[in-house]
């Protein structure tokens, strides 16, 4: 099958060797995704629903750019640092999901790579072909 990365050209891709997305063959997988910009600064500190807004739009670019759309997504996997911020977490999910329902799960973690970020998000999406 036919491999294809997907890079938002972020420096630390190349640093750590990982892509934003790979799509093989009808399937998209999204590597863990933060509230961090172009320009490396963190997006809404402080703010988890804001920041589960934000990554949602950065998994749902990275999937479109591989030919996907958010309804093929299959799975969820959130990292929050702060469990007692599910119900922000949750409502800003709810919003890109609501009637597609993904497998989901929200763990909460000791830290991400900065203090300033309140959640990571992976993806995985099955395109219908």
């Amino acid at each position: 099958m036919k491999r294809v990365n997907y890079s938002t050209g972020a420096p630390w891709e190349s640093i750590v060797g990982y892509s934003r997305a790979v799509r093989v063959g009808n399937c998209i997988h999204v590597a863990g995704t933060t509230a961090v910009g172009e320009n490396g600064e963190v997006i809404s500190a402080g703010d988890s629903y804001q920041q589960t807004k934000f990554i949602l739009e950065k998994i749902q670019k990275s999937i479109e750019s591989l030919g996907g759309r958010m309804e093929d997504v299959v799975r969820t996997r959130m990292y929050v640092v702060n469990i007692e911020d599910w119900e922000q977490i949750g409502r800003a999910h709810g919003e890109f999901f609501r009637d597609i329902r993904p497998a989901a799960t929200m763990v909460e973690v000791k830290g991400l790579i900065s203090p300033l970020l309140l959640i990571e998000i992976e993806a995985e999406a099955i395109l219908s072909e």
